[in-house]
């Protein structure tokens, strides 16, 4: 995941987020469940691609597949038309140690990257109630700063 994310980050017409430490704490603190959820996670990486053309729309599609075929088992995949949603774990013994959450149209790719130590019942029932989507939507409203205004120290 680092190598997808640093080769996409500086792309044009990208949204690239990594969460620190203290953010995942204001993450959290949204609500019982997003804290349950977030308790364990050690890095947390989104990535928002918007590809100019159908050949950028298709190389951004064979990364990811490259990425979630290695070490990752897809554990939910919803395709409707152009919609489509894939959630790949990574295990270690009996503990999911990384998700990857790859949503795609035509316009726009998310991918939504958990590394820690996650409950395999928990990360299901998320992925069929569509609660990544709500982290997501979380994270993107924490982060959403004012391009316009420059940042100061």
């Amino acid at each position: 995941m680092n190598s997808f994310y640093n080769a996409h980050k500086h792309d044009s017409n990208v949204t690239a987020i990594e969460i620190p430490r203290f953010m995942l704490g204001l993450l959290k603190g949204l609500s019982p469940e997003m804290n349950t959820a977030l308790n364990t996670v050690s890095s947390l990486r989104y990535i928002q691609l918007n590809p100019e053309n159908a050949i950028d729309q298709s190389k951004i599609q064979n990364e990811i597949n490259l990425l979630t075929n290695e070490r990752f088992t897809d554990i939910y995949r919803r395709n409707v038309g152009v919609n489509n949603t894939l959630i790949s774990v990574r295990e270690q013994q009996n503990t999911i140690r990384e998700i990857i959450v790859h949503s795609s149209t035509t316009q726009k790719h998310t991918v939504l990257y958990l590394q820690g130590r996650f409950n395999p019942r928990q990360i299901r029932d998320f992925a069929e109630q569509g609660k990544f989507d709500t982290l997501i939507q979380s994270i993107t409203q924490q982060n959403s700063w004012n391009t316009t205004t420059p940042i100061s120290y």
